[in-house]
């Protein structure tokens, strides 16, 4: 019987997407889902099934995880990939904006996780692959929120993969670099500065920040799938975290120098003020 499988935040051309490809390959039965079902392009695999689902919704969720379970009996695999970008300064992100970027990209997985985890400890099985970042662990300046938010999934993976162990559920935190993805198309679509900003100065730091995980060395979307699909459906379970993708490893160094370094290293990539 085929693996059942739940990916979130699949819009065509991003990472959800591309997972939901790799694991019908390897023959899971997958719903691919997205808050807006037409955000996702029809697959060519009959076993991926588009399902409408957003994730900043107690009631949705629910409907959703109740609709597989009807059809499927069981749900052995979730991926909480959804997620926004929040770049700009910190300090001027509105406070409305702040709450829709955790909500989605932090809280939605306890949400999730509050739904499917008694599906799971029902059976003693069941993996849960939780989409952080590199940043989440060293931060970047005019991302912050995004930084932010990451660090809330890492820590949220951390405890989670103590806690369900006994329940006979293994959690995987994925922590990647550069990845090709829409992520930067979304997230210039979705950023301007407040008016009468004081970081104006810095405008084109924002927006190199904004598209540096779309740069020559981001690894293709469809190798990333390769990789953590194939650490998710692990023999014996999934290791505990994994990171890859274009500078993966330059922020694994970054994590082991003195925290006042390593923020100085990052901050003078992104510190050069407009000339006029």
């Amino acid at each position: 019987m085929p693996q059942v499988v739940l990916v979130t935040g699949c819009s065509t051309g991003g990472i959800g997407y591309a997972l939901c490809e790799e694991f019908a390959r390897q023959g899971c039965k997958v719903y691919a889902t997205s808050r807006r079902i037409e955000t996702i392009e029809v697959f060519g695999n009959e076993s991926i099934e588009r399902l409408a689902l957003d994730v900043t919704s107690d009631e949705d969720v629910k409907k959703g995880l109740d609709y597989i379970v009807e059809k499927e009996g069981k749900i052995d695999v979730v991926v909480n990939n959804a997620g926004i970008i929040g770049a700009g300064p910190l300090a001027e992100q509105p406070l409305d904006f702040v709450k829709q970027v955790f909500d989605t990209n932090a809280f939605s997985i306890l949400r999730v996780c509050k739904a499917v985890v008694p599906i799971m400890a029902s059976r003693h099985y069941g993996t849960i692959v939780n989409i952080g970042s590199v940043v989440g662990e060293v931060s970047t300046p005019w991302n912050g929120l995004y930084c932010a938010s990451k660090a809330a999934v890492h820590s949220i993976s951390e405890v989670l993969s103590m806690e369900l162990k006994p329940l006979g559920i293994f959690v995987l935190h994925v922590a990647p670099g550069a990845v090709q993805s829409n992520i930067a198309a979304n997230g210039t679509s979705r950023f301007a500065l407040a008016p009468g900003s004081l970081y104006t100065d810095f405008l084109a730091m924002i927006h190199k920040r904004i598209n540096a995980s779309q740069e020559r060395n981001s690894m293709p979307s469809d190798v990333f799938a390769r990789k953590v699909v194939a650490n998710a459906l692990r023999k014996g379970g999934p290791p505990q975290y994994m990171t890859l993708g274009g500078m993966a490893f330059l922020f694994s160094i970054l994590k082991w120098l003195p925290r006042s370094w390593a923020l100085a290293i990052v901050w003078k990539q992104y510190s050069q003020r407009s000339t006029k």
